[in-house]
């Protein structure tokens, strides 16, 4: 069973198809620090299949590049990445590295197709900042830059991955256009919104699921159990190091040898001695006052609000809505409060819950929010800072552990079939 994913971004939902038994044709994305990370990732599955995952070790300790790292995987593998923009003028260009990839397994076609177009032209918050300039936006009709590797490759099943405001943008009329287009091409879909914290994931995130089959199939939307969560938010930092505003850890120990069950489960600590990542962003004096506040306000109940802050300390001027920009991850929930991608431009929506650290969250707490295993490591390029280009990433996935839930009803079927 083989897959394309489009718009891959960090490879969150495709590394719950690999997990799942699938073998990805070629993942399809325009950030060049992304590819970079699905790149690494590649060489992380190859290098655990022939047993020397002693070589990537040695690249997430820094021993070698990631030149060297790339020269022990197949150029074939490596070249299923294709780092492009997904737009009418590069897609047959797209094709034909695809074809290419296809070519190397004597197959002509993918079994299914998956990915998520960029989500900012739906999301409720963009449109209440900007609701006119968004009628025009290019990223509204992306759908059916998606169709058309539908229409080429004809996959049996799709999964389209996207945020709840499709189902209200322009009043509903891109997600009704969306359906009936995809229909028009030959394929029967069915929808839910899903929430991962429903999937064991410790994180509130709800994402539009649409999935859509071949006519001639039998098959029905998926029906997933929900799992029951005993467990609450700190138990997904209990066992990394303190940081300090600015540290820079790449590379640090773990406070524990012993692993609590939820991080074993999920696959999120699973065999590595070490932890890379551990990156905190620097704040300002001003920025720290106000954390300590949210925090102290959270410790008696209570969420600091915007409106709150004394105005000499204010950063932010709006006092009528968007009042939660400073906000605390609350470690005695069962879940975190969604992440999002504007984590790589300030930290002050999630706030480590620890005064005594009283900073934002780290990259490497970031990715276990979105249940990403500590072995996955999150790539930068020259340009960019590497723990800009982490939280973006970071922010925009799919957490694996929803994915490889998603992907396993669908082995199932093929399975069965």
């Amino acid at each position: 069973m083989n897959f394309i994913d489009l718009f891959a971004g960090a490879g969150g939902l495709s590394e719950g198809f690999v997990r799942a038994g699938f073998k990805p044709v070629a993942h399809v994305e325009m950030d060049g620090a992304a590819c970079f990370t699905l790149r690494t990732r590649i060489a992380f599955h190859y290098l655990k299949s022939k047993r020397k995952l002693n070589i990537y070790y040695s690249y997430q300790k820094g021993e070698i590049n990631r030149e060297q790292l790339y020269a022990h995987i197949p150029d074939t593998l490596l070249g299923a990445v294709i780092n492009e923009k997904i737009d009418a003028g590069t897609i047959p260009g797209i094709f034909k590295k695809i074809n290419k990839q296809l070519l190397k397994e004597k197959r002509r076609t993918a079994d299914v197709i998956i990915g998520g177009p960029p989500c900012q032209a739906y999301s409720n918050a963009n449109r209440a900042m900007s609701e006119s300039d968004l009628e025009d936006d290019e990223r509204n009709y992306l759908y059916k830059v998606y169709a058309k590797f539908l229409i080429k490759y004809k996959p049996k099943i799709f999964v389209f991955e996207n945020v709840p405001g499709l189902y209200t943008a322009n009043g509903g009329l891109y997600y009704r256009n969306l359906k009936k287009y995809f229909k028009s091409i030959g394929y029967h879909l069915d929808d839910e919104t899903l929430d991962a914290a429903d999937f064991g994931v410790l994180q509130r995130r709800e994402r539009v699921i649409l999935i859509g089959w071949k006519k001639n199939l039998k098959f029905s939307y998926p029906q997933f159990r929900k799992v029951k969560n005993n467990w609450k938010v700190k138990n997904l930092f209990e066992d990394l190091p303190k940081l300090k505003p600015g540290d820079n850890k790449m590379i640090d120990k773990y406070t524990k040898d012993e692993v609590n069950k939820y991080l074993k489960r999920s696959e999120i600590r699973n065999g590595v001695d070490f932890v890379t990542h551990n990156i905190a962003r620097p704040h300002n004096e001003k920025d720290l006052i106000i954390y300590e506040m949210a925090i102290d306000n959270l410790e008696q109940g209570v969420r600091l609000k915007n409106n709150k802050i004394p105005k000499g300390m204010r950063t932010q001027v709006n006092t009528t809505s968007f009042l939660d920009r400073f906000k605390v991850v609350n470690e005695n929930d069962p879940v975190s409060h969604t992440m999002i991608a504007h984590i790589a431009k300030d930290g002050h929506h999630y706030i480590h819950p620890d005064k005594n650290q009283l900073r934002s969250i780290s990259v490497r707490e970031a990715a276990r929010i979105q249940s990403f295993p500590d072995d996955y490591f999150f790539e930068g390029v020259k340009e960019k800072k590497l723990r800009t280009a982490a939280f973006k990433q970071i922010g925009n996935a799919v957490p694996p552990l929803m994915a490889v839930k998603i992907a396993n009803k669908l082995r199932k079927y093929f399975k069965n079939e």
